[in-house]
C-alpha cells in the first residue's frame, strides 16, 4: 500500500496555481529566480515563500550561484509522484476498495 501522506505537500503545493505555473516554467529546465519573477505580478518576498514551499515537498531544489539562487525540479521526486498519481488512478488488484471485501453485501438486505 503506498503511503499517501507522503504525497500530500506535492499535491498541496501543486494546489496553488502560481505554484504549478512555477513548476510548469521549470519543466523547461533550471531558472533563475529573477527569470521566474519576470513572470508574475508579486514581490520578491511573495516569490520566495512559494519557492520555499516547493523546495521542501522535494518538486524543486535550489541552488545559489553568487547573489542569484537558480531552481529546477528535482527528477526524484517528480518521478515518485508520477508513478503515486499513476498507482492510485489505475484500476489494480490490491485497491483499498478490495480490500474490506464486499461492503455492500448487506446494503441488499436493508432494501
Amino acid at each position: 500500500m503506498e503511503n499517501y501522506s507522503e504525497y500530500k505537500k506535492v499535491f498541496k503545493a501543486l494546489g496553488d496555481p502560481k505554484r504549478a505555473m512555477i513548476v510548469d516554467m521549470l519543466s523547461c529546465g533550471e531558472l533563475c529566480a529573477c527569470m521566474i519573477l519576470e513572470k508574475f505580478e508579486m514581490s520578491q518576498s511573495t516569490l520566495s515563500h512559494h519557492m520555499k514551499l516547493l523546495c521542501e515537498c522535494g518538486l524543486v531544489k535550489g541552488r545559489e550561484e553568487g547573489k542569484w539562487t537558480y531552481y529546477s525540479l528535482d527528477a526524484d521526486t517528480i518521478s515518485k509522484t508520477k508513478q503515486f498519481f499513476c498507482a492510485i488512478t489505475s484500476d489494480k488488484e490490491n485497491c483499498i476498495c478490495k480490500e474490506a471485501g464486499n461492503c455492500c453485501k448487506g446494503c441488499d438486505e436493508n432494501q
